[in-house]
């Protein structure tokens, strides 16, 4: 009975300690969101500033942009997928969402398809499914290093388009929605199309003067296609570390009920073993106490028997001390 309860009591112990775990970890998950999602929407201001940029080159570069959308129209070839997902657990199903909608979006393009995989849980899911990997990187572990990852990938990129292969890029991420929802999107990056190009000369300039771009026309559009890549791939991963997080979240919330369902389950067998061992005690005392009154009330009845035999002589010693102090 007590390694039972002892049994009970280190179960309890280890529960509180995991309890206590599952609520750090939501209370760092409910933090690292709040500091994605901001970054997020500090990189919308940036963002526009690159997109009226885009707008004034495709604007003055007539030629420049003419070359560009033949390029992106007439060209096919490899398709170059970039899917971001966790390095961690603890996330649901957040890699398999993001990786079932990159195979499935891929199967439907024409060309030859290779993946850079961000995370080594999506990239070992699309391992699963021989979707054709290239390179793995690993995913941020704050909004700081985001730029360093972006980087690489660039790299990679660049590195790629130097054999002279005509690239077009996908990327593949989970976006955040209300609470601890998000789901999957897809952005291609290149080629630069022209109904794209369009879109950016048709944004309205914000003043009334009309802007110029200065020095060398293509260098300087090709340091906002740069930028323009960078943004789209630095909110990419924001957006997905945002989504990664709230995934976590929700699942160290789930954690925290059944932990604390499993607790008060404990809690209860606890206590009903112990006043059992209680009741058991209590009935040993009882039982001893009755045994004793009992081996007490035999003995009474004995002595008076034997009391009672002895009283006769005791008279008749009385009686001859009498009849001879009458003699």
């Amino acid at each position: 009975m007590s390694d039972t309860t002892a049994s009970l009591r280190r179960q309890l112990h280890t529960a509180g300690d995991l309890q206590s775990v599952v609520r750090t970890m939501k209370a760092i998950a409910a933090s690292h969101i709040g500091h994605y999602e901001k970054s997020v929407r500090a990189l919308a201001d940036y963002y526009r500033t690159v997109e009226l940029g885009l707008g004034a080159c495709f604007r003055d570069l007539d030629q420049t942009t003419g070359a560009v959308a033949k390029d992106a129209a007439t060209q096919t070839g490899t398709i170059g997928a970039i899917v971001f997902g966790s390095d961690q657990g603890l996330v649901g199903q957040f890699n398999q969402i993001v990786a079932d909608h990159a195979i499935t979006t891929v199967a439907a393009l024409p060309g030859k398809a290779e993946c850079w995989a961000v995370g080594e849980r999506v990239h070992a899911r699309l391992d699963d499914a021989e979707f054709p990997l290239i390179g793995l990187f690993h995913v941020p572990n704050a909004v700081i290093a985001i730029t360093s990852l972006v980087g690489e990938i660039q790299i990679a990129i660049e590195a790629k388009r130097a054999t002279g292969e005509h690239l077009q890029l996908y990327v593949f991420h989970n976006r955040p929605k209300s609470g601890s929802l998000y789901e999957p999107v897809t952005q291609r990056l290149l080629p630069l199309d022209r109904q794209w190009q369009d879109g950016l000369a048709n944004v309205a300039w914000p003043t009334t003067i009309r802007p110029e771009v200065m020095g060398d026309a293509s260098a300087t559009l090709r340091a906002y296609v740069r930028e323009y890549l960078f943004i789209s791939l630095y909110r990419a991963c924001a957006e997905s570390l945002a989504s990664e997080n709230a995934s976590r979240l929700a699942a160290m919330e789930r954690a925290d009920r059944n932990i604390a369902e499993t607790l008060e389950d404990l809690r209860q067998s606890f206590n009903r073993l112990r006043q059992s061992s209680i009741d058991e005690e209590l009935f040993d005392v009882i039982a001893g106490y009755e045994s004793l009154t009992g081996a007490a009330k035999a003995h009474r009845p004995a002595a008076m028997i034997d009391g009672a035999l002895r009283r006769p002589s005791d008279s008749v010693r009385d009686d001859d001390r009498v009849s001879h102090g009458l003699h």
